[in-house]
């Protein structure tokens, strides 16, 4: 299977200090459970949360649909830089022309707005920035993968979910496979113990090109062009290790528990000939103990080659867990877990997201702990594209230490 999404989010199916807060993280497997809505924002009981969406490409389109299906939410707002697009999303949502909102800004009028969460879909660029006004304006927020495209974005997302922590709002950040029940009880065997010692491991993401149809928008060279194609732009995107390769990267992190020492690497572009983001990574992280885990990335044709798509493999002195998003998903050795096929993880994985973001606004549980993780999966991609774009071995400290932005031009663009 050769992962693709809808458009405007990353290819999955054709997401205190800087140092001390990510020294200190723990593996967070996360449980999602449904509980009957007990208050909303001080509604009563199983009122509706009202709900805004930033961001009506196709994967914006389809998760808005899918919190309308679950029961919980009122889509009454929408955002996006492109008036088509809000407009096809509003006529699907049923959202009124009055609270569709169209450039740059858009997102900062749907903040205006009487909403109580807001769902940031927009490409990765622009999530830090949209988070904290989300968060400054009283707003529960829920934020797709990756959550930015540089060191300072992750720390504006690492504020921001700490503000929202304060002020009684939840942020959750939506990976799938962390709210599957075969990788959540993979990974619990795991780190229990179930594979024995690690030794080494291997993460993969080899897949097709997901922005192809976009490549002539991009050719162009209009400011509007580069926007509607920001998969092929690694200022908007993040490149690919960070857009899409971010899944896999994550189960490593799942795995490891830890962040990596540091990483060396390289790629470059085989393939594309437009835009700014390469077309293949191979990196080799080194954790503590001599654990190195093998990533390599492709987004080109395989011609046939098998397998590939996003899959994860960690050796260890007792048994092997191999995982594929999409696939099998089991523990090999002396305590043998046959989990189960995956196939349907990419809605089911955003259906539990949307449930548990809603449970968690009802109870009124603001512990928020999906960002610790989420953040630092997201600077293990940054780690690894900062060692391949450099070509030498970069630290984890020294990444921690980075004020590097990617910033790209939007001159031209309508506020």
């Amino acid at each position: 299977m050769s992962p693709r999404p809808p458009e405007s989010d990353s290819a999955e199916t054709r997401s205190v200090s800087r140092r001390r807060f990510l020294a200190n993280t723990g593996a967070a497997a996360l449980a999602f459970s449904i509980v009957k809505p007990e208050q909303v924002r001080g509604s009563t009981a199983n009122s509706a949360v009202t709900l805004g969406v930033i961001g009506c490409g196709g994967r914006g389109t389809w998760i808005a649909d899918l919190f309308q299906k679950h029961g919980g939410y009122q889509v009454v707002a929408l955002a996006d830089y492109f008036e088509d697009r809000v407009n096809e999303a509003g006529e699907k949502a049923k959202v009124s022309a009055a609270n569709r909102f169209t450039g740059l800004s858009a997102y900062k009028r749907l903040l205006e707005q009487k909403v109580d969460a807001v769902a940031v879909i927009s490409p990765p660029y622009f999530h830090p920035m949209q988070a904290a006004d989300a968060v400054a304006a009283g707003k529960h927020v829920y934020v797709a993968k990756p959550i930015a495209v540089d060191v300072p974005g992750c720390t504006s997302i690492q504020d921001s979910a700490a503000k929202a922590t304060g002020n009684k709002q939840c942020f959750l950040i939506d990976f799938q496979t962390r709210a599957n029940d075969f990788f959540i009880e993979a990974l619990r065997r795991v780190h229990d113990g179930a594979i024995g010692t690690f030794a080494f491991g291997e993460s993969t993401y080899h897949a097709e090109d997901p922005f192809e149809d976009k490549a002539d928008l991009v050719k162009a060279g209009t400011p509007e062009g580069i926007l509607r194609g920001w998969g092929l732009s690694r200022e908007l995107s993040g490149d690919i290790i960070t857009e899409q390769n971010i899944h896999t990267l994550d189960v490593m992190n799942w795995i490891m528990a830890k962040p990596p020492i540091s990483a060396s690497g390289t790629g470059g572009r085989k393939f594309r000939e437009v835009g700014t983001c390469w077309d293949t990574f191979s990196v080799t992280y080194k954790y503590a103990d001599d654990v190195g885990i093998a990533f390599t990335s492709r987004q080109f044709d395989g011609f046939g080659t098998r397998p590939e798509g996003i899959r994860n493999r960690m050796f260890g002195t007792e048994g092997v867990l191999e995982t594929e998003y999409g696939g099998q998903v089991l523990v090999r050795g002396k305590d043998f877990y046959n989990g189960g096929k995956t196939e349907d993880i990419y809605e089911r994985g955003a259906v539990n997201n949307i449930s548990a973001f809603h449970d968690a606004i009802a109870k009124g549980d603001y512990s928020n702990p999906t960002v610790a993780e989420s953040v630092r999966s997201n600077l293990v991609t940054i780690l690894g594209r900062t060692a391949a774009y450099e070509g030498r071995v970069i630290t984890w400290d020294d990444l921690m230490k980075s004020e590097a932005r990617l910033t790209p031009d939007l001159k031209g663009l309508k506020d």
